[in-house]
């Protein structure tokens, strides 16, 4: 008999192979672990828990994980229907995941990714800074209001890798008065998480709010970049930007010397991230529609700060109508928004011309709003919150936040209409198929009986088997989907539920023809009959199927 002390020592002894193991062994292997695994790992003892959560090796990790594209969709109206805000993961592979981002409500705004963290805000509520894998979240207040309102550019959420500080930037429109604009700004309000409040830092000038809001803010290896105007400049366009460490900033000229002259109308500028470097875009647009771009569209990228030397890219004929950004590629593509669909054009050489031929669809976008989409390339990490929690800055989200609002109950109760819809079907999927079952098994009675009417019988059961659910036992979701697979879900059980009707009858059918031509011949052959007349199925069911 094994006592438990016997248990005891081996349960000891188990825990000491497994922590005898070299540290940079194990350090190897769950370097190689997804951040998902990780997570179930701190609960097997102490000794992995304190390995995986040292901040050495979450920096490690962070190293190494693997990139993601967030395509960003904001809450909005929809054919006077609200519509929230979605996000949507493209994986290494550009597939689109079919989950929802569970740290993204319903309500919220992205304006930044670093680290496997999302900076967010709500239009009434904190701003949130979000682990985007383990579902921590920090609530900071808000700074002081902006009078021109909200919108993403104004905000900018970055790491500085020598400080190790992770800080928010906001940029303060001015207030409208007798030397000043409300179309711009001289103060940029920094907050560094685990601080006790915001701080004003002015600009060396008033600069342009608008051109923000319209060409985009980027962070780069702790250094904030948008663009301001520069009249004396041949494009009358500069960079500037801020470094999170010295909190100064500097001014950067653009290429000083333009290549082609506006032809086709006045020449846009976006700021944008590619691939962790700095670049502009550019491109003329219509005279009519500024929204539609013609000619060619133009890449810099930024080569040099000492000389700021700048090096065009790349160049696009037939360019996209949109640039989402901040972040514009991803993985030698280009992401653009155009029709109803999202879509990534490969840049294979520095000249390009963009066709349908070398267009790769990633999903279908309607029916939110055209030239609404933002792009954030971000990972997977063990980065912690905690930390910064005990700042007097730090709040505690609302009772009545997100999903649990008012406004969006009857999008619930659509998603719990859907849910009901898969169980009633999956219930009479499931019928059907212990009626195709039943009537397999009496065919092959007869077969083993070498019945003559067997072929009769097999004739029939084909014209079954054809109506055969593929999987009526298919699990249902246990987390919420996003939007697009939503739709994507509702499409496919409409189309089950209308065939239901079709699929009963031709199986009642065919059931009654083999039992009749069965039975029939049994009787002619003097053999009683067996009792199969109880299949399951009724008729009645046609009265339950979902509409």
């Amino acid at each position: 008999m094994v006592t438990r002390e016997t248990n005891s020592k081996r349960q000891i002894s188990e825990e000491c192979i497994i922590n005898r193991l070299p540290g940079d062994l194990i350090e190897r292997i769950f370097l190689r672990l997804p951040v998902s695994t990780l997570l179930r790992c701190v609960g097997v003892c102490r000794h992995w828990l304190d390995f995986i959560r040292d901040p050495q090796f979450v920096a490690s990790h962070l190293q190494n994980a693997r990139q993601y594209a967030l395509l960003f969709f904001p809450q909005g109206l929809v054919s006077g229907e609200p519509y929230p805000s979605e996000g949507i993961l493209i994986d290494e592979a550009w597939s689109p995941s079919i989950y929802a981002v569970p740290v993204i409500g319903p309500d919220d705004f992205v304006f930044g990714s670093c680290n496997g963290l999302l900076g967010l805000y709500t239009k009434a509520s904190t701003i949130k800074i979000a682990n985007l894998a383990t579902g921590e979240c920090l609530h900071i207040q808000k700074p002081a209001k902006n009078v021109r309102g909200h919108h993403f550019s104004f905000y900018s959420f970055g790491f500085h890798p020598v400080t190790k500080e992770y800080k928010i930037t906001h940029f303060l429109g001015d207030a409208e008065g007798r030397h000043r604009c409300k179309d711009n700004f001289s103060v940029i309000q920094v907050y560094t998480l685990g601080d006790e409040e915001w701080k004003d830092i002015p600009t060396p000038e008033a600069l342009s709010l608008n051109c923000v809001r319209n060409s985009g803010v980027v962070n780069i290896d702790g250094t904030v970049y948008w663009l301001t105007e520069d009249k004396m400049a041949s494009w009358q366009h500069a960079v500037m930007s801020f470094d999170l460490s010295e909190e100064s900033f500097a001014m950067i000229q653009l290429p000083a010397e333009r290549e082609d002259h506006d032809y086709f109308g006045p020449r846009n500028f976006w700021i944008r991230d590619i691939d962790g470097k700095l670049c502009v875009v550019t491109a003329q647009t219509s005279r009519y529609d500024s929204r539609i771009l013609h000619g060619e569209l133009q890449i810099w990228t930024f080569d040099n700060l000492a000389e700021q030397r700048w090096s065009k890219k790349y160049n696009i004929k037939n360019p996209p109508n949109y640039i989402p950004g901040p972040h514009f590629g991803h993985r030698g593509r280009i992401l653009t928004q155009s029709g109803i669909s999202v879509s990534s054009y490969e840049l294979i050489n520095e000249n390009i011309e963009i066709s349908f031929s070398k267009m790769a669809e990633l999903l279908d976008f309607s029916p939110r709003r055209l030239y609404n989409m933002q792009s954030y390339i971000c990972v997977k990490s063990l980065v912690c919150l905690d930390v910064y929690k005990k700042a007097g800055i730090v709040r505690r989200p609302k009772q009545q936040v997100g999903w649990q609002l008012k406004k969006w109950e009857a999008w619930e109760n659509e998603l719990r209409e859907a849910e009901k819809m898969r169980s009633n079907i999956q219930k009479l999927e499931h019928k059907i198929f212990g009626v195709v079952d039943k009537m397999v098994k009496m065919q092959q009675l007869l077969v083993d009986n070498s019945h003559a009417i067997s072929e009769r019988v097999r004739t029939e059961l084909n014209q079954v088997l054809q109506h055969k659910p593929e999987n009526p036992y298919q699990k249902r979701f246990l987390r919420r989907l996003n939007w697009v697979e939503q739709k994507r879900d509702k499409e496919e059980l409409m189309s089950r539920s209308s065939k239901m009707k079709d699929i009963i009858q031709a199986i009642g059918q065919a059931q009654d023809n083999i039992y009749s031509i069965t039975r029939s011949h049994m009787l002619d052959q003097g053999i009683s009959p067996p009792d199969i007349s109880s299949t399951g199925y009724k008729k009645s069911e046609e009265e339950n199927l979902p509409c």
